[in-house]
């Protein structure tokens, strides 16, 4: 038992070592790690705390990433809001949602998101598509209890409650 736990020890001392960086590693990893794909401020300084990059190099490091246009979070909104409704199919408040939780500023959501507000017909049109593809996967006879679920998913990917409702009434007299 005490084997156990000198490993176990001894694998969170090295873990812990690695993963303190210096300022110097941590630009250049993050210049690789946002590189890849669009990334927020708020997931760089995630990343940086959890590497133990103490709060005035946080600042300049990312002071640095937004000067050499490595993170952008106008650009990262944007490309997050494309993404996630044409792809995943999530609604205007899942995405802000989302946004909120990247640390992006609240000023900005509401700017990139204003676009799903003024596309709200074709909003409703990708939920009916999404609903009726639900709708053929519930083995439900009980139109009540399908209703419910329909209603419950349309809500859980961030669509309005009136929008849902409304589109639920569509799909259960198709």
């Amino acid at each position: 038992m005490r084997a156990i736990e000198d490993e176990r020890e001894e694998r969170d001392g090295k873990e812990s070592r690695q993963r303190v960086k210096t300022p110097d590693k941590a630009l250049q990893d993050l210049m690789r790690y946002a590189a890849r794909a669009e990334r927020s401020s708020g997931d760089a300084l995630r990343l940086m705390r959890r590497w133990g990059i103490g709060e005035v190099d946080r600042r300049q490091i990312l002071e640095k990433l937004q000067r050499q246009h490595f993170i952008d979070d106008e650009r990262f909104a944007e490309a997050y809001v494309r993404e996630k409704t044409r792809l995943a199919g999530w609604g205007i408040h899942k995405i802000r949602a989302g946004l909120r939780m990247k640390g992006i500023a609240p000023a900005l959501i509401e700017r990139v998101t204003q676009v799903l507000s003024d596309q709200r017909p074709d909003n409703k049109q990708r939920l009916a598509e999404l609903l009726a593809r639900k709708r053929r996967s519930l083995k439900e006879a009980d139109v009540y209890k399908v209703k419910d679920k329909l209603i419950r998913f349309g809500m859980s990917r961030g669509f309005d409650y009136e929008d849902v409702a409304d589109v639920v009434q569509q799909v259960l007299q198709d």
